[in-house]
């Protein structure tokens, strides 16, 4: 008899949403070498065809992975590292810097995405700490740990690194819809992005559970760094099938988050994607969620609608929206996790 496994039902997908044994990486999603933005001589044919492959990635798959981004390796060592030797502490350790119902920053290790139970831990902090306390009434205030030593002052470089980036990509993205190249940075000027450290330890009953279960990012753009293990699915548009990304060294993942989708009034789609698991090894990932101010009220951008093509959506505050996302992934709900279809016009 080999030995049974107990399983905590907590976890457990629902049978239509469980991880399939074989997952496809062929056809897998578009890689774009962004090193055309360093350069100064780069001639407008180059830049042109930067903003046409970004354009391509952003219709056809919502994902794409970029290198030569212009964040120095180095300091993507540094992060993993101080992420793995923060989840290496005692639980006694994390848990002084864990996150609350008022503050929901810090660590956690109980996460529901559309209320099942994921099979990780993370730690969440701000980009920028708010001056005022915003409407929402949630108190945003990094928590850092006092070890490891030094794990502030590497986020902090890579937060500011890391924005950088997500600026760059957010004025492409504009281009690509025929917009000038800052037209969406206003939105962004009292900024609510985070970056998550997500920790998978290895899981007993990897075709039950799911390091995070199947979702849409709900703000404008995440940039992902994941190490060499992989587990990340996308859906693919064209047929509704899941794909593996296969892990580039020292790339970033770059998914279109909802807030695109609708300024964009659905060229670009907001794809869907999941975290699978496995028995042998740890999984460490860190998204950086670039979001808009609280106050910004989300709808499809003017300049994408007229009467032949009008706008999609109904207009809904960013801040409310995100309150009620994380009220909803701190406790189990038994109502359905607030999407951007709720507003979708009929």
């Amino acid at each position: 008899m080999g030995h049974q496994v107990e399983v905590d039902q907590a976890f457990v997908q629902s049978p239509e949403h469980r991880p399939k044994p074989v997952i496809s990486e062929a056809g897998s999603i578009p890689l774009i070498d962004l090193s055309p933005l360093f350069s100064d001589s780069t001639a407008t044919a180059v830049q042109a065809t930067l903003v046409q492959q970004v354009e391509a990635a952003s219709r056809d798959w919502g994902f794409f992975q970029v290198i030569n981004h212009g964040v120095p390796v180095e300091l993507l060592k540094a992060a993993e590292t101080a992420e793995r030797e923060f989840f290496e502490l005692s639980e006694e350790e994390k848990k002084k810097v864990r996150r609350d119902e008022v503050n929901p920053l810090g660590y956690y290790e109980s996460e529901h995405t559309k209320n099942v139970r994921d099979w990780k831990e993370v730690f969440d902090m701000v980009v920028h700490e708010p001056g005022v306390v915003d409407v929402s009434e949630l108190e945003l205030k990094n928590k850092w740990p006092q070890v490891p030593l030094g794990f502030r002052e590497t986020f902090e470089e890579y937060a500011k690194s890391v924005e950088k980036l997500a600026f760059r990509l957010l004025e492409l993205i504009a281009l690509s819809l025929n917009l000038p190249s800052q037209r969406l940075n206003v939105f962004f000027e009292e900024q609510t992005s985070f970056i998550r450290l997500n920790h998978y330890p290895p899981c007993p009953y990897p075709d039950l559970a799911l390091g995070v279960g199947r979702h849409k990012d709900a703000g404008a753009l995440t940039v992902l760094y994941q190490d060499s293990t992989g587990g990340l699915d996308v859906k693919r548009k064209s047929d509704g099938e899941w794909v593996r990304v296969k892990p580039i060294p020292n790339a970033f993942i770059i998914n279109v988050g909802d807030i695109i989708q609708v300024w964009s009034n659905d060229k670009y789609l907001s794809a869907e994607h999941r975290v699978s698991v496995n028995t042998e090894r740890d999984r460490f990932s860190i998204p950086f969620f670039f979001n808009p101010a609280s106050n910004i009220d989300v709808r499809p951008l003017s300049e994408l609608v007229d009467d032949r093509n009008p706008g999609k959506y109904k207009e809904y505050n960013w801040g409310e929206f995100f309150k009620r996302r994380m009220d909803s992934d701190f406790k189990k709900l038994e109502v359905e996790n607030i999407q951007i279809d709720h507003f979708k016009r009929a």
